[in-house]
């Protein structure tokens, strides 16, 4: 079904272009064509939209519950609520369920257990920031025969499972699963890292944002940094970092003030469901707060990449490309900064001036 689109261009807090799509909704459907929700945000664009109309305001009181699917069983306590959003691919659903998040596949049409998938994570779950069932997980297919489902659990490990029997994927990380701790920069003991939304897929791209404690209650300023990256679908291969944090060198490291700062803070991950355009190969990124939510005077500084919208390239092969574009927008980055800074000393001047007439109308 084609979609028309109209591309921008928007600023990026100074630092550069990011292109963003903005969509026209399709119209609805033939009647009896079935409607998939392939991601958490229905598609890549996360618009939570569907042209689905059989539903009206004119019917919708005559709607009655076909069949009901019972979550409490699952997890040591049942949940007081639930903010998973299934997926429904091929007429199957795949959602979380349990603080323990629990994957379970079912019927769309009569709501039976196809397989459950259950984690065992022992003392990591118990160390995990995010002990619910989350927001949901993400799908892939090659194509053919080979279709994934990929979950996050609250001890922070990515799983791939088989769509159709719910067993792990042997030959995805360590027979099934990617350690996500490992790799992470800055403290490590008692490290507080996990993640409540699921990753998402893009091309072969499986893209984890990860996320801390609760920001307003950090025991030190020093804290693990919450980079996202992005692994093989297939394999479980790291193919790339994006640092949230800059570390020296790398554009946005002048923006952390006080030396070290970059160093020693952490957190700014990415907990909120992503986007992605895959004709651009980007992933939109919704970076949150550096350590910590109500005091940053550790950090004096614009902080990037830390309270910001950010784009990155999704696919390796354009990450290398864009490569040998950095320095240009390095030195657009600091002619902002000089620009900014100039501005500033202007309205100081100004003000100054403003100051001290005041005084000499007093005086008179």
């Amino acid at each position: 079904m084609a979609i028309r689109c109209v591309r921008l261009a928007v600023a990026l807090l100074g630092v550069g272009l990011a292109s963003q799509q903005l969509c026209a909704q399709p119209a609805a459907p033939p009647a009896g064509q079935m409607i998939e929700w392939p991601v958490y945000g229905g598609s890549l664009t996360s618009q939570f939209y569907s042209p689905l109309d059989q539903i009206n305001a004119s019917n919708v009181k005559d709607l009655k519950v076909a069949w009901r699917w019972f979550a409490g069983n699952f997890g040591p306590n049942p949940e007081m609520k639930s903010e998973t959003t299934p997926l429904m691919i091929g007429g199957v659903l795949y959602a979380t369920a349990g603080a323990t998040r629990n994957v379970v596949a079912i019927d769309a049409a009569s709501g039976e257990t196809l397989w459950v998938w259950r984690p065992n994570e022992g003392e990591r779950f118990l160390q995990g920031p995010r002990r619910t069932s989350g927001r949901g997980v993400s799908y892939w297919s090659d194509g053919v025969d080979d279709k994934r489902v990929f979950v996050v659990t609250p001890g922070f490990f990515l799983w791939a499972l088989d769509a159709t029997t719910g067993l792990p994927k042997r030959e995805f990380g360590e027979a099934g699963t990617v350690d996500l701790r490992v790799g992470l920069r800055g403290l490590k003991p008692d490290v507080e890292a996990g993640s409540s939304s699921p990753a998402i897929v893009v091309g072969d791209v499986v893209i984890v944002g990860p996320a801390g404690g609760v920001g307003a209650r950090m025991k030190s300023k020093a804290q693990a940094k919450l980079d996202v990256r992005g692994f093989d679908a297939r394999s479980g291969k790291l193919l790339w970092t994006f640092h949230t944090i800059p570390e020296k060198g790398e554009l946005g490291y002048d923006t952390w003030l006080t030396p070290g700062s970059a160093e020693y803070t952490g957190n700014a991950g990415v907990w909120g469901p992503m986007a992605a355009d895959p004709a651009l190969g980007m992933v939109y990124l919704p970076v949150e707060g550096a350590t910590s939510d109500l005091y940053g005077g550790e950090r004096p500084g614009n902080n990037l990449f830390a309270n910001s919208r950010q784009s990155d390239l999704a696919d390796p092969a354009r990450r290398e490309g864009q490569r040998s574009s950095r320095e240009s927008r390095r030195a657009a980055h600091e002619a902002s900064v000089r620009l900014r800074v100039q501005s500033r000393d202007r309205r100081a001047a100004v003000a100054d001036r403003g100051a001290a007439g005041a005084e000499v109308r007093r005086a008179r």
